[in-house]
């Protein structure tokens, strides 16, 4: 499966998109274990002791999702921090 990450956490992982393999009916909590033995640093960031960060927001195939889900060979998961913005001002 192909997890891809945004924002400051592809900065942390070195990368936006990253390759990992989970074995049997896994989760997306193992898909995070696999994820964080490949990027150096990365747990800082996202976990808060053993759970996911709050201000991390996980995605399975574009709908959103949570660490318990589980996944299948071929999935997409994204991973991004909180989406920020203002309003546009119209004239």
């Amino acid at each position: 499966m192909t997890w891809r990450l945004f924002a400051d956490l592809a900065e942390v992982a070195g990368g936006r998109e990253h390759a990992v393999s989970v074995d049997g009916d896994g989760t997306i909590d193992d898909a995070i274990a696999a994820l964080v033995a490949e990027c150096d640093g990365l747990d800082d960031r996202i976990l808060d002791g053993d759970s996911l960060a709050d201000d991390v927001n996980l995605m399975r195939n574009g709908t959103p999702a949570s660490p318990a889900d589980s996944i299948e060979d071929g999935d997409e998961l994204a991973m991004f921090p909180p989406v920020t913005g203002g309003s546009r001002a119209t004239v």
